[in-house]
């Protein structure tokens, strides 16, 4: 009965977690920004499949307890029978718990397929994203949120991405952390798995010494790694490994950086046969973690984001550690489906393509979510219907320009200035395009934003800093060269021929004018006319 009550008591947490988090999701959702289309998880919706699953799970316990109830019996008959000692009863007992965990881990992965199901087997399978009746949504909240309580990676990245975003609920960087932190300690042996040959160490540290005496900083760093970790050929000494780390790091060796910054990480609280290993130096375990991680070494981003999460050796920050691990999720196993993505496109089943590259933008991944956008932009796609498609991928571009897609902020100034998918804004569309020219530096917002002051669309003429943009876009990029020119070519045009109009319109108004015709003075001069013209008349008329 105790088993039970454990098994039971994380579903209704979530349940209870879940309509708590709908109610207030309701209440945050007038407030949002930048959201194209959203639907929260309402308590009513979960209520409405509240039932039917505790339905299924109650019948599923009660079988599962008469299935227990007989196999007990059974073994205590054959306990009676072969006189089977105590400790082979605690051995089973053990067996039926771990049976039992991972009964419950796969209940989770199988309810997270069926959240994939729900979004896939409709014309709606996009509603995770807001389109697509509100039911949807709500399914794949809740199918979400039970394969992460099974175990579901997917399911945690997902949830994760959610939380960090505010997609469909309140957002929640601590919450965003905790997905992510599972994730990456159930993943870690995709992420450093080894493939290749039978490991030999004697014949690999032969090797690794001849190249290193060649100059490889590969091998001196994998001849480090060798003693850091220790084995029969090297026996753990973190003095050599120090040195070998150490000599790596001076070539800009990713491996060894990362080498020495474990080394001043742990200190002398490592364990070590000969040397007495190094002291702890947090500032610089985050200097030598952090250099490696500029070329993308896992294991020291790992590393960065577990001390920006704790806060060891910098100031905590939950955002900064988030997003680190979220780079390290993305190296997961799991990223080969861009690759079927990939071929499925190239071999023309754009549907199956945008389901998986769909997949892949749920769970966080920017260059997903542009490639969905870009085929459903392209409307070749046959599982949405045609209107829907320009929202979609506008919501998609603008997920993907929050993680710093400038190419995707672009788009975004682009639907908003022809109209795809949302109103016509000129004012909006200038903004986006403002941020990717400052922001990014983008050559084609450069370009677009130059055109919009040249005309005055959505912001005030200025023909001067149109000049101005059109010379940076062609400073930025070499392909703007020929647009710019062209551009500049209309523009000097059209201002020369203004100026020729105005000149000679200003010129016969000029001419008009009695102080340019005449002089400053020219009353003086039409008073001595009329004085004059009198004269004459008086002197014709006494004739």
């Amino acid at each position: 009965m105790a088993d039970e009550v454990k098994f039971q008591s994380p579903i209704r947490l979530t349940f209870e977690a879940l309509v708590v988090q709908s109610i207030r999701a309701e209440k945050h959702n007038k407030r949002q920004k930048e959201r194209n289309v959203t639907t929260q998880v309402s308590a009513n919706e979960i209520k409405q499949y509240l039932p039917h699953t505790l339905e299924q799970r109650t019948s599923s316990n009660v079988i599962n307890k008469r299935e227990n109830l007989l196999e007990k019996k059974k073994n205590q008959r054959k306990i009676r029978i072969k006189g089977i000692q105590n400790k082979d009863i605690l051995r089973n007992k053990n067996h039926l718990q771990k049976q039992a965990e991972k009964n419950f881990t796969d209940e989770g992965d199988q309810l997270f397929k069926m959240g994939i199901k729900v979004l896939q087997q409709s014309k709606r399978f996009l509603s995770s994203y807001g389109i697509g009746m509100e039911y949807d949504q709500a399914k794949a909240l809740i199918y979400y949120t039970f394969g992460s309580a099974g175990g579901s990676i997917m399911s945690q990245m997902i949830l994760g991405y959610r939380y960090l975003s505010g997609i469909n609920v309140l957002q929640n960087c601590e919450v965003a952390l905790s997905y992510y932190k599972k994730v990456v300690s159930l993943g870690q042996l995709h992420l450093i798995g080894r493939k290749g040959l039978d490991q030999d160490y004697h014949k690999a540290l032969h090797y690794f010494l001849k190249a290193a005496k060649a100059g490889s900083a590969n091998a001196m760093a994998f001849i480090g790694k060798m003693y850091l970790e220790g084995n029969t050929a090297t026996p753990q000494n973190n003095a050599t490994a120090f040195k070998y780390f150490s000599m790596a790091a001076s070539k800009g060796n990713a491996i060894g950086l990362h080498g020495l910054g474990l080394l001043y990480f742990y200190g002398k609280g490592v364990p070590v046969v000969t040397g007495s290993g190094i002291w702890k130096d947090y500032k610089l375990a985050f200097k030598y973690f952090y250099l490696a991680s500029q070329s993308g070494q896992p294991l020291a981003i790992y590393y960065l984001a577990e001390m920006y999460a704790t806060g060891t050796g910098v100031v905590r920050s939950c955002r900064t550690a988030v997003e680190l691990y979220k780079g390290v999720c993305e190296l997961g196993h799991w990223a080969e489906k861009f690759l079927t993505a990939y071929f499925a496109y190239k071999d023309g089943d754009i549907d199956s393509s945008l389901v998986q590259y769909a997949l892949l933008a749920e769970m966080g991944y920017e260059v997903a979510q542009s490639n969905s956008a870009f085929i459903l932009e392209s409307k070749k796609a046959n599982i949405l219907e045609k209107e829907k498609m320009y929202p979609m991928a506008l919501l998609l571009w603008n997920r993907a320009a929050i993680q710093g897609n400038a190419f995707a902020r672009v788009k975004i100034g682009d639907y908003h200035y022809y109209g795809y998918g949302t109103k016509k804004d000129y004012q909006t569309a200038a903004t986006h395009y403002s941020i990717a020219a400052n922001k990014y530096h983008n050559a084609q917002a450069m370009f677009n934003l130059a055109y919009m002051y040249e005309h005055g669309l959505g912001i005030a003429k200025d023909i001067h800093l149109a000049r101005r943009l059109y010379d940076m876009a062609a400073q930025t990029s070499p392909d703007a060269y020929i647009p710019v020119f062209l551009a500049l070519m209309k523009l000097e045009t059209m201002h020369l021929l203004r100026d020729i109009l105005f000149f000679n319109f200003t010129m016969r108004w000029n001419w008009l004018k009695p102080d340019n015709t005449v002089g400053p003075h020219w009353d003086l001069f039409v008073i001595g006319l009329i004085v004059a013209g009198l004269i004459l008349l008086l002197r014709n008329h006494r004739g």
